[in-house]
Parts: C-alpha cells; sequence; structure tokens
C-alpha cells in the first residue's frame, strides 16, 4: 500500500502583483522586531556582497552555544 503524501510547505511568493491572493501573507516589515530586521538586513547585505564577490559558497558563520 503507497504511502500517504504530505502537502507541500507553504512559500512567501516574493513577486506576486498586490492584487494576486496570497494564502499566507508576509509580515509587514514595521511589525517584526527590531532584532529580527537588524539580523535580516545583516544577512541580506551579506548575501549581495558575496553575491557581488563571486563567492562560490557563502561563508558559514554559525552561533555556537557552548553550555
Amino acid at each position: 500500500m503507497p504511502m500517504p503524501r504530505r502537502p507541500a510547505p507553504q512559500q512567501l511568493e516574493l513577486f506576486t502583483r498586490p492584487s494576486d491572493a496570497d494564502p499566507v501573507p508576509a509580515p509587514h516589515w514595521q511589525t517584526l522586531p527590531e532584532e529580527a530586521r537588524v539580523t535580516l538586513t545583516e544577512l541580506m547585505t551579506r548575501l549581495l556582497l558575496d553575491h557581488a564577490a563571486g563567492a562560490q559558497a557563502p561563508r558559514r558563520t554559525e552561533a555556537r552555544h557552548e553550555a
């Protein structure tokens, strides 16, 4: 007996027209916490700079949580 398929996860659509129906509305930038906005801005800046520099692989910087 075949296994039932899992439903596809919802993904935010970045390039829709405002008139398009969006089942999962994106949060408004101003409603995000300040820390989230700062982090996202830093990540997007790094992504754009790495892309402009022609980086093949993104830099991996992970927070280390040492107990």
